[in-house]
């Protein structure tokens, strides 16, 4: 079920050994092996030399150690008949009359390739050059075991031939080095690198671990499953944790806990199709071609109906930390202090609503004058009553400019709505699109006036949800000198708002958390008889955390309609039902394609995250992009 949407589940076991017991640790394996089939697991891997140990040391030129693990892997090809796991084992094997450190590659009865070890440490705790040579010194790339003729290459990629899958592998050191084996393999399609380790443990050595995984993911664009020996080696010298971890290129990680006696396992639901879309995107990474083509092995995969094991971000855009939150903020400051100082400190003319939006922006305005040591008053703060502003939010944005110390204008738009409404001969009571979009407009025009008196820029309030769904009316709040909130969606801008609220105090503090409170609205129809907002955003477009999480996985990874369809039921099933699921799906396939006209002549605004819309940067889309073919699998599901 799960490879429909692009996932395979992988695993790192870290199983217990009795040092230079080959057949008790391929039993302890084939145990773990067990557990792994039962999770769903498709492809594992166990450390480095986990059919001996890494600390065997000279055992490892013992004859009766080789023959026993000889014998060791015969018991584990007789298992693979019967599972259903692609399963990958560290082991010593002689070519010829060298010994060299490998990992077997098992699946349905053979050993479908064997990688050996590039890298031989011979420095500080590790002296492996006693013992192995390096994959370079192969004078073959195939050898006879146990009557199968086998692949061997330190460069090998396992390619699975019913599924878009493929994989190589890299051993303990290889990860360390600058010319690591992933680098090349990843270039020759894998996109799923298993690394058999024996790293151990001295102080700060764990994250350094981690950032080397992470970054290795992040650079060859493939998962990286990452198993080390555990603390049941030798402990003469050096101590082993146990560590295993799984990283993909967003910075996506699970790890297992390190320091235990007994077998442990971590697994994950890998997303290649994301990897994939990845590659497709980052054109650079094509580019780097070596013009080598290295060997292949080929394998199937067993169907497996897995219900998804990982959880997505509801709010995918969110910094969890108040560092990214903070840098969020510098982004946006610097960005709009770089164009007012262009400009000669211009002043900044902005219009306050008393939403999350336009108090954002504020709020950046006044970090713009910190920045270049302006006067408040630099910042010429309107808020420009219309049909269907309420006490509420007007109370706000009052309360919010005077004790910020801005400029406060006070400009009723209602007269001149009236007046345009009489020359274009529009009927009273008639709330329909051009109603609204009149007051839209009368805002920006006065705006963008007060802007040329006072020899100033319009700071843009419109943030990236409705710049994707097409909320904005063209010409009216669409437009402004610089786009401050152009790529921070909806969900994000509450959190920016949340965050700065928590430092403030007072009076200052008490505004933005009504701020918070207050319906999402534009305000251009007429308020409820008590005197309240009545038109809800939301009511109109659909929750904008689910607007939001579509748009994230549409844009950054080109996910299609019905892997989207499908994290969302997983993502929100305790908030909302399939039908309401599908139908907010369908009105942001119609709303995001039928409004391109609109981002096509978006302003000047800064990028901050890795998902914008402007046509001078991230999304080159023609207007006029026939849609029929997202909806009608929207429409299936």
């Amino acid at each position: 079920m799960l490879k429909e949407y692009g996932y395979i589940r992988v695993g790192a076991i870290v199983n217990e050994i009795h040092l230079c017991d080959p057949i008790w640790n391929a039993l302890e394996i084939i145990r773990n092996l067990k557990i792994a089939e039962e999770k769903g697991v498709e492809i594992v891997t166990t450390p480095e030399l986990s059919l001996t140990g890494y600390t065997a040391q000279d055992m490892f030129l013992n004859d009766d150690l080789y023959q026993g693990v000889l014998k060791a892997i015969e018991m584990l090809k007789e298992y693979s008949k019967n599972s259903s796991l692609v399963f990958i084992v560290g082991a010593p094997i002689k070519v010829f009359h060298s010994l060299y450190n490998c990992a077997l590659s098992f699946y349905k009865g053979s050993i479908i390739g064997i990688t050996p070890k590039t890298y031989i440490p011979n420095y500080n705790e590790f002296y492996e050059a006693r013992w192995f040579k390096s994959a370079n010194d192969l004078k073959v790339n195939e050898i006879n075991l146990f009557g199968e003729n086998v692949k061997i290459s330190n460069m090998l990629c396992y390619q699975c031939d019913n599924y878009d899958v493929c994989y190589a592998i890299d051993i303990c050191e290889d990860l360390w080095v600058a010319n690591t084996p992933s680098n090349f393999t990843s270039l020759n399609g894998a996109t799923i690198i298993f690394n058999l380790s024996s790293s151990n443990e001295t102080i700060g050595k764990v994250s350094y671990r981690r950032k080397l995984v992470s970054m290795q993911a992040a650079k060859t664009l493939s998962a990286y499953v990452y198993a080390s020996s555990g603390i049941s080696e030798s402990t003469s010298d050096i101590l082993f944790s146990g560590h295993a971890l799984i990283a993909e290129p967003d910075g996506t990680m699970v790890e297992n806990e390190r320091f235990k006696f007994e077998s442990n396992m971590i697994f994950q639901d890998v997303d290649i199709q994301k990897i994939k879309n990845d590659r497709v995107k980052q054109n650079s990474y094509a580019k780097m071609d070596f013009g080598i083509t290295f060997p292949k092995t080929y394998f199937s995969l067993t169907t497996h109906k897995n219900e998804l094991l990982r959880v997505y971000n509801k709010k995918p855009f969110l910094s969890h930390t108040k560092e990214g939150l903070e840098e969020i903020l510098n982004i946006q400051s610097y960005a709009l202090a770089k164009r007012v100082k262009h400009l000669g400190n211009s002043k900044m003319v902005i219009g306050i609503s008393g939403g999350a939006d336009s108090t954002l922006a504020f709020l950046i305005t006044m970090r713009v004058c910190n920045i270049l040591n302006l006067d408040k008053k630099n910042v010429i703060a309107i808020t420009m009553p219309g049909f269907g502003t309420s006490g509420r939010t007007y109370k706000n944005s009052k309360t919010l400019i005077q004790s910020y110390g801005a400029d406060f204008r006070e400009i009723s738009i209602k007269d001149a709505c009236i007046q345009h409404f009489k020359d274009i001969d529009h009927k009273d009571g008639v709330f329909d699109i051009t109603y609204e979009n009149t007051q839209a407009r009368e805002r920006t025009q006065i705006l963008f006036d007060v802007a040329n008196q006072e020899g100033g820029i319009v700071v843009g309030t419109g943030d990236l949800s409705e710049l994707a769904l097409g909320w904005a009316t063209y010409n009216g709040d669409h437009m402004s000198n610089y786009g401050i909130n152009c790529s921070i969606p909806k969900t994000l801008v509450t959190t920016l708002i949340r965050h700065i609220k928590d430092s403030e105090e007072g009076i200052i503090k008490k505004t933005l958390e009504d701020i918070l409170a207050t319906p999402i609205s534009p305000e251009l129809l007429p308020l409820d008889e008590n005197g309240n907002i009545k038109q809800e955003t939301e009511k109109n477009v659909g929750p904008y955390i689910l607007n939001d999480f579509f748009l994230y996985h549409f844009l950054r990874y080109g996910a299609p309609m019905k892997k989207i369809y499908f994290l969302a039921l997983n993502t929100f099933k305790d908030e909302f039902t399939k039908e309401e699921i599908k139908a907010t799906l369908i009105l942001f396939v119609k709303r995001f394609f039928t409004q391109q006209f609109k981002r096509n002549c978006v302003p000047d605004g800064i990028k901050v995250g890795s998902v914008a819309v402007s046509p001078r940067g991230d999304l080159r889309m023609s207007s006029d992009t026939y849609y029929k073919l997202y909806l009608d699998e929207v429409e299936k599901l």
